[in-house]
């Protein structure tokens, strides 16, 4: 199977559980508890992954400084980003919308459209850790292979990408938009996504370790970002109570993942 075509159908598993999650969000009625440790689970998959994965990954092939300075800029550019996009009504795109709503098109005209930018511009760093964890593990850009990595970097994101589009499906229902809206709306992020492992997985070939350490230290930095400033507002959001375990627990699960797949 050839590289380009293996991370495809990596990332579009992995991105499939914005999808999944989206249509649980909107076709049921779950309480703002539940969604939020749900959220919080996800919050703690995602560290793991971060920190056990991408990271561990980049100081592996680059110095710590392409590690450093690559998660930073990672980062700032996804903090940038997510502050355009407040600024046009995305800025509670991951509410469910029970406690905090998000804005309604006749409150914030366009703020649809935000929405549906800032759902794709929080799932691209995923995609593209994706694609390159994945030419890594089969042996491409002078790596030796180790497939574990991407099976555990899937698992990790499918996971953490369930609650996301729960939350944020839910939150469009309570906005007022319909149905047919929000699930085009996550298809297309699932088909972009899809493509940006791609694109992570091509577009390197060939650029020397440091680089690729830096641009998976990018990657991890604007997760981080994106779970800092959409995902664990919504977890901790009138539901303080064991949150904390509960995003140990998502850690926990991400750590028996990796394990089991090593």
């Amino acid at each position: 199977m050839t590289i380009w075509l293996l991370a495809g159908l990596i990332g579009l598993l992995a991105a499939s559980g914005l999808f999944i999650g989206a249509l649980v969000g909107y076709t049921g009625r779950l309480p703002h508890r539940l969604i939020a440790n749900v959220m919080g689970f996800g919050a703690g998959v995602l560290v793991a992954v971060l920190t056990l994965e991408l990271i561990s990954e980049s100081g592996e092939r680059g110095s710590i400084l392409a590690t450093a300075g690559g998660f930073m800029g990672g980062a700032l550019l996804f903090s940038l980003g997510n502050w355009l996009l407040e600024r046009r009504g995305a800025a509670e795109r991951k509410r469910c919308g029970m406690c905090v709503p998000q804005p309604s098109e006749a409150e914030i005209p366009g703020s649809g459209r935000a929405i549906a930018v800032g759902a794709l511009t929080d799932g691209i760093p995923e995609s593209l850790a994706i694609g390159l964890s994945t030419a890594a593990a089969s042996g491409t850009e002078g790596g030796q292979g180790d497939m574990s990595l991407s099976i555990a970097l899937v698992a990790g994101f499918l996971l953490a990408n369930i609650p996301q589009g729960i939350s944020s499906a839910s939150g469009m229902r309570v906005a007022g938009r319909t149905r047919e809206y929000v699930l085009g709306v996550w298809a297309i992020v699932v088909a972009a996504s899809t493509i940006a492992s791609i694109v992570g997985a091509v577009a390197f070939e060939g650029v020397s370790d440091v680089f690729l350490a830096a641009i998976t230290a990018l990657a991890a930095g604007g997760v981080l970002a994106m779970l800092a400033e959409t995902m664990i507002p919504e977890a901790f959001h009138l539901n303080r109570r064991f949150i904390g375990a509960v995003t140990a627990f998502g850690f926990m699960v991400a750590l028996l993942l990796g394990s089991a797949a090593s």
